[in-house]
């Protein structure tokens, strides 16, 4: 507006000097001096709009990168749950303490992740449900000091029966610009004929009106304010219904993971007491078990505890047999526990049917037959240990024969 101010003042200017002559034209001129000077009023009476001025396309760029990193990290918050989910169950199927403590430590990492997310969106929702619960105050708030309030009041509520506040100022600008049309399209008339000079003049002048009605034009729809409290009510329910709802899911989100996390923390100890509960059983059965080459290493490594073994398995053993001999004479029970004796003080092994005859010290044959039980003698048992494996077998056969 201020190049055609300053345009409109060079034209009246040279005008002046041409219809000097003509004081009627020279009045003229005077008006129309005037008319400009008041739609500059007008104009300057509009609000300061630099100081609300918002780049709403810088504001969008903003939070569409804010967007686009809060979908990314949720996107990988929830591949790591699915993953630490998968590899946990892996490790219950396995059996594997190591896969199970590192998803430990991972499951500690996603918890702390999923509390943070959850705090970070309700914190969000708080503060745009305060802001969606009275909108129209919270921005009357922020315009007071460079907007007056019927302006505020005319955008927020756009309602046919309030008046427009800019109304009196577009209504004085269409009339001056009217006025000046009127004016100049009488100097083309009236003037030119008598002073041919000042046609250049008023011709650009009008050029200058015309441009300025339909900046007029312009002005009327910007400042009109169906178009921007459309915007408004769409970005209301926008922010407030629909962003809320996703606030409120991306925290359900957050909370289910966070009880996943919880629950994994809970359960995988004590699956890993179970584990080496159960290992430590099955140490214990193959160290007693006298076929494993593997408890025999380890009894070589712990005699103390091999031995333990062997004289609780000794018992048993003994225990076992005693209670599986069946009763019989008196006098058969004599060389059984005289056998058993014989045993424990030789060396032998209880489970003696694996064991040579020669090397396990038990008497001959012919002492469980009722007849010879009466014959056996330290003596022979002294003869009977120092007689080698061919001379036992010809002993058993001439006692057979």
């Amino acid at each position: 507006m201020g190049n055609i101010q300053s345009g409109l003042n060079q034209h009246l200017e040279r005008l002046d000097e041409i219809f000097a002559t003509r004081g009627d034209y020279v009045q003229t001129l005077r008006f129309m001096q005037q008319m400009a000077d008041n739609i500059i009023r007008q104009l300057v009476g509009l609000p300061d709009w630099e100081n609300g001025k918002v780049d709403l396309a810088e504001a969008a760029d903003h939070i569409a990168r804010a967007e686009y990193y809060r979908w990314l990290t949720y996107l990988i918050l929830l591949i790591l749950d699915l993953v630490i989910c998968l590899v946990t169950c892996l490790g219950l199927a396995k059996q594997s303490r190591l896969l199970l403590t590192t998803m430990m430590v991972f499951g500690v990492l996603t918890l702390i992740l999923s509390w943070a997310s959850l705090g970070a969106d309700l914190a969000t929702a708080v503060g745009i449900s305060d802001f969606c619960v009275s909108p129209d105050k919270f921005l009357m708030n922020q315009t007071k000091d460079f907007i007056t309030a019927d302006i505020t009041h005319y955008y927020l509520y756009c309602s046919q029966t309030l008046p427009s506040p800019f109304q009196q100022a577009l209504t004085i600008f269409q009339r001056s610009l009217t006025t000046m049309q009127i004016q100049v399209q009488g100097l083309l008339q009236f003037a030119v004929p008598l002073f041919p000079t000042a046609e250049r003049d008023l011709l650009s002048i009008q050029y200058l009106l015309n441009s300025s009605e339909a900046s007029l034009h312009q002005l009327t729809a910007l400042l009109d304010c169906r178009g921007l409290h459309k915007d408004y009510l769409e970005a209301l329910l926008g922010v407030c219904y629909d962003g809320v709802e996703g606030l409120l899911y991306l925290c359900l989100f957050s909370l289910l993971a966070a009880g996943a996390s919880c629950a994994m923390l809970c359960v995988v100890p004590r699956v890993l007491r179970r584990i080496a509960a159960r290992e430590r059983d099955y140490d214990d059965m193959d160290e007693e078990d006298p076929f494993n080459p593997q408890a025999h290493r380890m009894a070589a490594r712990n005699p103390g505890r091999s031995n333990l073994h062997s004289f609780c398995s000794y018992s048993s053993s003994l225990g076992s047999q005693s209670s599986l001999q069946p009763p019989t004479q008196a006098a058969s029970n004599a060389p059984v526990s005289e056998y058993m004796n014989q045993s424990v003080l030789f060396g032998g092994n209880p489970r003696y049917e694996n064991v040579p005859l020669i090397g396990r010290g038990s008497p001959p044959p012919s002492v469980y037959f009722q007849p010879f039980s009466n014959a056996y003698s330290p003596s022979m048992r002294a003869n009977y240990l120092s007689m080698t494996e061919d001379q036992v077998r010809h002993f058993g056969n001439d006692l057979r024969a």
